[in-house]
């Protein structure tokens, strides 16, 4: 993993530890990783991450989202899972981009996070996006324009959402979150902040 990268994972590492939620990285198997890359031609920044550090059970946890990342082993379901009906008869939106590649999801919302393989930068990384589930179509929103830069926000989402306890929300404290977290997004990622997903 590059330093950006590294640095990026330390972050979530240290919040988690922090705020004492057990999360778990691990090592996936290189073939694995080269099956990946071949499939969905993941780019050479999030293989290089699931290599070192394949999060076999990271949630974050936010008074207004709750983020799990994939493990290498999940992904090849969670590319499926996405062009599946819920339940029988239901509609699944049949707009969804063989470039976009699942890496997480919001187990409150159900939503997928997903690479844009088809927009890589020079560091061998590409935009994350989200969209919401059970629509008619796919609207991708912007959550961060690399994948080193998400896992930014996820750590600093949780630094913030620590000094509001672990009691129920109510709208007014989401608001205050989201007002808490909007400065400091813009710093790590004025795109993302601009695109209005966090806040």
């Amino acid at each position: 993993m590059d330093s950006d990268l590294a640095d990026a994972v330390e972050g979530l590492k240290a919040i988690s530890q922090r705020r004492k939620i057990e999360i778990s990285f691990g090592k996936a198997p290189a073939p694995l990783v080269d099956d990946l890359k071949k499939k969905f031609r993941i780019p050479s920044r999030y293989r290089a991450f699931l290599a070192e550090a394949n999060p076999v059970r990271v949630e974050t946890v936010t008074p207004v989202e709750r983020v799990r990342l994939m493990a290498a082993e999940e992904l090849e379901k969670a590319q499926e899972a996405i062009k599946t009906p819920a339940e029988p008869g239901a509609s699944v939106p049949i707009d969804w981009k063989p470039a976009w590649v699942v890496i997480a999801e919001s187990s409150l919302l159900g939503d997928p996070y997903f690479l844009d393989t088809s927009k890589p930068d020079p560091e061998g990384d590409c935009p994350v996006y989200t969209a919401m589930s059970g629509e008619e179509r796919w609207k991708p929103t912007l959550a961060a324009s690399s994948f080193a830069q998400f896992l930014r926000i996820l750590a600093t989402a949780m630094e913030i959402a620590a000094g509001f306890g672990d009691a129920i929300m109510d709208d007014e404290d989401e608001d205050s979150f989201r007002e808490a977290l909007g400065p400091k997004v813009k710093v790590i990622d004025a795109a993302a902040l601009r695109a209005g997903h966090w806040t």
